[in-house]
């Protein structure tokens, strides 16, 4: 399988995650929890590697960030 990247990146969406994140007062750590009481079972490293562009992110994982947030999807994904 081969992995794609966009513009090096391969999410366009963890620099708004990171920041809605930050906006809510939220550690990594706090929002992994959410999460995995939504869950969706995800760890803080692996929303640390979401936030800087390292990690896939499913269409799951977008809708429950975006609840967990108190964001739209488009917000996220930088149609908003």
């Amino acid at each position: 399988m081969k992995i794609y990247d966009f513009n090096g990146k391969k999410n366009i969406c963890g620099k708004r995650i990171k920041e809605a994140r930050k906006r809510q007062g939220l550690t990594q750590i706090d929002l992994a929890a959410q999460l995995q009481v939504m869950g969706v079972i995800i760890e803080r490293d692996s929303l640390s590697r979401i936030e800087i562009g390292t990690r896939f992110v499913t269409d799951y994982e977008i809708v429950a960030l975006a609840k967990c947030l108190k964001v739209s999807i488009n917000w996220l994904l930088g149609e908003e």
